[in-house]
């Protein structure tokens, strides 16, 4: 009797579509040999054949790149929108701030003692001017 492996993990199982590979492989490989054979055909003559060979692997590596390449079970695509987002078009640096709860319900605290020290002097006026004395006695004397 054939023994078959079952995986544990069954997100990780991906259809295959033909040849054993998924329609994304498949897709990206064919995007490669539509780029890196018309090269090679076109270019043996004249830069010689292992320059065309060299020149076809490298036009076709990213597509092989794309279709095979899987990190944490996200695309190479998006494993460089991230790694792009992360270096160059976010802020390097992100400071770690807290609002302290206690802190904040402090300086609410303090600033209704300032509020209520305003409101206790709009009402009294004639308390103290200035100078330290009472505004009745500087006007009497």
């Amino acid at each position: 009797m054939p023994f078959v492996p079952v995986p544990k993990d069954l997100t990780k199982v991906k259809t295959k579509v033909a040849f054993n590979l998924t329609k994304r492989q498949l897709i990206c490989f064919g995007g490669g040999a539509l780029v890196g054979v018309p090269t090679y055909i076109f270019t043996r003559g004249p830069i010689g054949n292992d320059a065309a060979v060299l020149l076809m692997i490298g036009l076709m590596l990213p597509f092989f790149l794309f279709g095979i390449y899987e990190k944490d079970g996200q695309p190479l695509e998006k494993v460089l929108s991230h790694f792009i987002r992360a270096r160059f078009l976010w802020p390097r640096t992100r400071p770690y701030q807290t609002d302290n709860l206690y802190a904040a319900l402090e300086r609410q605290n303090q600033l209704d003692k300032e509020a209520s020290k305003i409101e206790q002097a709009a009402k009294n006026p004639a308390k103290k001017t200035a100078s330290g004395k009472k505004a009745a006695q500087k006007g009497a004397g």
